[in-house]
C-alpha cells in the first residue's frame, strides 16, 4: 500500500526517443516459412536490433549494472523493442503516475495530480489529449463506455478538483472515494459526481453484471482509516462485533446507472472477510533489521526517540515525539520547551508507549485470536466465469460475483512468504488464479541479492471446484539496488493463444514477460529495465503497471512517463504467436475487469499453435515441416477446395492426437483448422 502523497523534485524532460525498427516482410501465405526458411533473415535483423532465436536468458544478466538517471538511464532488453518512450506533461511532470486504463485508441494514466489522456493510436508517437488536473491519491483509473471513473483516498482531495489541497481533520471539501466523469468528449472530460466512502478508494475494479445492461456496478476497496461521521454521517471505526454498521471488514458496491450516472451509489457492503483470523507472516529481511538499527543508532548519538516494533528498532518520527513532550511538560504543570528531564523521562517510556498501541487488540480481536484482513487492496473480476480474486492484505480470497451487487466469499489462501496480497490476474480458462505481494509497499527495495525469492514475488495457484492450490513463485531475477523500489505489482495477460504469457510491472525492476502455462515452472521470456532513477540514495520510480493492449504493451512510469513496448520474435515467443496475440483488439480495457479472450479462426492462430508443437517436441520435426506445408497449400486455395484441404488435415490430427507426445495440443490445433474450414462455407 504506498502513501497518500509522493512528490519528486521537478525535472527538466528531453524530447522522445527516436526509434529503429527492423522488419522482415512477408506476404500472408508466406508467413509459416519465417521459421523454417526465414532464420537468417531474422538472424539478420537480430544484429541490428530485431529479433533473438535463442531459448536461454542472457548470461550475465543486462538489467544488473545499468547506469542510474532520469531521462538518461540506462536500459536492458530482452525480447522486447521500445517503441517510444513519453515523458509526462508540464502539469504531471514530479508526480507520481499511477495506473492506467484504455479506451478506443487512448491510455488514460492516473497521477497523484489527476489525469492524462494520451492518443497512442501511433504509438511511436504518443500525443497529449488533455492533462485534468484534480488531485488525489492514488488516482487509479478505469472505464466504461463513456464514463471514467478516477479513485481517491489521501486526505488532501477535494470536492471541487482544487490544488489547495484540504488542511482541517473534518471537512466538507474533502473528496474520500470515487469521482465520476463523463468523456464522450474525451478531450473535454466533464465532471459528473462523486460517491464518498467511509475509507476512500485506494483502487476500484468496474464489474459488468451479464444480465444487467441497464448499470455498472463498482467494487471499492479503501486503506485509509475510517472518517469521522461528521465529515460523512454513517462512518462507524468500532468493529462488526460492537457496531453492526462498522465502515470495517466490509468493501462497498456502487451501482451506477448508465442512462443517469449521477444517480450513482453505494447498495451494498459485503462483509467478505467474516472469519478470517490473523495470517503467519515472515520478518523483516537481515539487511533491513541491520540497516534500522544502524539508522537508529544515529538518531539516538543526536538524541533521536527509537522503539522496538516486533524485535525491530525504528525511528519515532518527531512529529509523534513533540506532542508526547509537550503532554510531559504539561503533566508536570511546566510551561515552555520541554527540558533534558522531560526527554530522560519519555526516553524511558516510550518503549512502553509503543508497546501499548502495537500490542493493543485491533478491532474484531474475539477471545485474545486477532482477526484477518478487514479491507482488500485489489479485485479482479472475471465475469464470464463468475468469480473474482481478491487481493486481500493477509490473504488472496476467491469470490463468487454471479450476483455482482453481493460477492461472497468462497476461498481464501495465506502464505507466511506473503507481505501483503497486492492484485489477482486469472489465465483466460479460469484454471489459475496469480496473486501478487508487494512486500515493503512499493517504495522499498526489494529485489536486491540477499532477499529471498519467495518474498515480494507472485504466488500461482490451480483452481478447481472453487479451491486454490499452490504450484509455485515467479519472481523477476535480477537484482537491484538498494537505491531502487523493487517488488512485485501490476499487470496483465498477453493474448497468445494455447498459453497463460503475462507482462508485469515491477516498479524499478522494470518490465518482466513470463510464462505461467506450466503454473508450478513459470519461466521468464523477455523484460525491459531502466537504471535507478538515482545511483546515490532511494528515490522513488519505475513501473507501476504494464498492460497489453491491441498489440503493445503499455507502461506506466512513475517518473519517467508513459513507455510503449513491443514484442520481438525469438526462440520463445514466435512471430505467429505474436501476429495471433494481435489479432485480439479491444474496444477498451481495465485490467481489474478481464475479459474472456476469443481468438477469430485464422490461419496464424494455427500456426502459432503449431510452432507451439514444435517447440515443445509435441510432435515429431518431420511431421511439424509436413504441416508448415499442408497449411500453406490450403491456404493458396479459395472456397470448396479449401474446405475440403482443412477438413481433411483436421479430420487426420485428432485421428493422430492419442499418439502424439502433446495430444492436447494436437486437438487443439485440429480445432482450430476445422474453424477454417467452416469460413468457407
Amino acid at each position: 500500500m504506498r502513501p497518500a502523497v509522493r512528490v519528486r523534485p521537478r525535472v527538466p524532460f528531453p524530447s522522445q526517443d527516436s526509434t529503429m525498427t527492423c522488419v522482415v516482410q512477408a506476404s500472408p501465405s508466406l508467413r509459416y516459412l519465417v521459421l523454417t526458411v526465414g532464420l537468417s533473415a531474422l538472424a539478420a535483423c537480430a544484429s541490428s536490433g530485431g529479433g533473438n532465436m535463442s531459448t536461454v536468458a542472457p548470461n550475465p544478466d543486462p538489467r544488473v549494472g545499468l547506469r542510474a538517471g532520469l531521462m538518461d538511464a540506462g536500459e536492458a532488453s530482452w525480447n522486447l523493442r521500445v517503441v517510444s518512450k513519453t515523458p509526462p506533461s508540464e502539469k504531471f511532470a514530479g508526480v507520481t503516475n499511477s495506473d492506467l486504463a484504455f479506451t478506443g485508441n487512448y491510455a488514460i494514466q492516473g497521477n497523484y495530480n489527476g489525469f492524462q489522456v494520451w492518443d497512442i493510436s501511433h504509438p511511436a508517437r504518443p500525443t497529449l489529449k488533455v492533462g485534468f488536473v484534480c488531485p488525489a491519491s492514488q488516482s487509479d483509473v478505469s472505464v466504461y463506455k463513456n464514463l471514467l471513473f478516477v479513485s481517491g483516498e489521501g486526505m488532501g482531495g477535494r470536492l471541487d478538483c482544487g490544488t489547495q489541497g484540504v488542511h482541517d481533520s473534518v471537512s466538507a471539501d474533502r473528496l474520500r472515494g470515487i469521482r465520476i466523469f463523463d468523456i464522450s468528449d474525451i478531450a473535454n472530460p466533464k465532471y459528473i459526481t462523486n460517491v464518498q466512502t467511509c475509507r476512500g478508494s485506494h483502487t476500484h475494479t468496474v464489474v459488468e453484471a451479464p444480465t444487467d445492461r441497464e448499470n455498472v456496478y463498482v467494487y471499492v476497496s479503501g486503506q485509509a482509516p475510517v472518517r469521522s461521521p461528521r465529515e460523512l454521517p454513517g462512518c462507524v471505526a468500532a468493529s462488526p462485533d460492537s457496531n453492526p454498521n462498522s465502515a470495517l471488514f466490509r468493501i462497498e458496491v456502487i451501482k451506477v446507472p448508465l442512462a443517469h450516472p449521477e444517480q450513482a451509489a453505494i447498495v451494498s457492503s459485503p462483509r467478505i472477510f467474516s472469519g478470517l483470523t490473523a495470517p503467519p507472516t515472515h520478518g523483516e529481511s537481515p539487511e533491513d533489521i541491520a540497516a534500522a538499527a544502524k539508522a537508529a543508532a544515529e538518531a539516538r548519538a543526536k538524541g533521536g526517540f527509537t522503539a522496538k516494533i516486533s524485535g525491530m528498532e525504528f525511528v519515532i518520527p518527531q512529529r509523534y515525539v513533540q506532542p508526547m513532550l509537550d503532554s510531559i511538560v504539561r503533566a508536570r504543570a511546566g510551561t515552555g520547551a520541554p527540558t533534558g528531564a522531560d526527554s530522560a523521562a519519555l526516553r524511558g517510556a516510550i518503549q512502553g508507549i509503543v508497546d501499548a498501541l502495537v500490542g493493543a487488540p485491533p478491532p474484531g480481536t474475539q477471545g485474545g485470536v486477532r482477526p484477518g484482513p478487514n479491507q482488500c487492496h485489489d479485485i479482479t473480476v472475471y465475469p464470464a466465469i463468475g468469480l473474482a480474486g481478491g487481493a486481500c492484505g493477509g490473504y488472496g480470497l476467491l469470490l463468487d460475483i454471479r450476483d455482482v451487487a453481493n460477492p461472497k466469499r468462497i476461498g481464501a489462501v495465506a502464505d507466511s512468504n506473503f507481505s501483503y496480497w497486492h492484485s489477482a490476474t486469472f489465465n483466460n480458462d479460469g484454471s489459475k488464479l496469480l496473486f501478487s505481494d508487494e512486500w515493503g509497499g512499493g517504495g522499498q527495495p526489494k529485489c536486491r541479492a540477499t532477499d529471498k525469492h519467495e518474498w515480494g514475488a507472485d504466488a500461482l495457484f490451480t483452481v478447481a471446484d472453487n479451491r486454490m492450490t499452490f504450484q509455485s513463485y515467479y519472481k523477476m531475477s535480477a537484482p537491484q539496488t538498494a537505491f531502487e523500489n523493487c517488488v512485485a505489482h501490476n499487470g496483465s495477460l498477453i493474448p497468445i493463444p494455447g498459453r497463460d504469457v503475462m507482462v508485469q510491472a515491477w516498479y524499478q525492476g522494470g518490465i518482466s514477460v513470463f510464462d505461467w502455462t506450466d503454473a508450478a515452472h513459470p519461466k521468464e521470456v523477455a523484460f525491459f529495465d531502466w537504471g535507478p532513477v538515482d545511483a546515490t540514495k532511494l528515490a522513488d520510480g519505475g513501473s507501476w503497471s504494464a498492460y497489453w493492449y491491441n498489440g503493445y504493451i503499455v507502461s506506466s512510469e512513475i517518473a519517467r512517463g508513459l513507455d510503449i513496448f513491443e514484442l520481438r520474435p525469438s526462440g520463445l515467443i514466435s512471430q505467429n504467436e505474436i501476429d495471433a496475440a494481435k489479432l485480439v483488439h479491444l474496444d477498451y480495457f481495465n485490467t481489474q475487469g478481464q475479459p474472456k479472450i476469443v481468438w477469430p479462426a485464422s490461419f496464424v492462430v494455427a500456426r502459432a499453435y503449431l510452432d507451439q508443437l514444435a517447440r515443445s517436441n509435441g510432435v515429431a520435426p518431420d511431421s511439424v515441416s509436413a504441416l508448415r506445408n499442408e497449411l500453406g497449400r490450403a491456404e493458396k486455395l479459395s472456397g470448396q477446395p479449401r474446405r475440403d484441404a482443412l477438413t481433411r488435415l483436421g479430420a487426420r490430427l485428432d485421428s493422430d492426437a492419442p499418439g502424439a507426445t502433446d495430444p492436447a495440443k494436437l486437438r487443439t490445433l485440429a480445432g482450430a483448422i476445422k474453424d477454417l474450414a467452416e469460413l468457407e462455407r
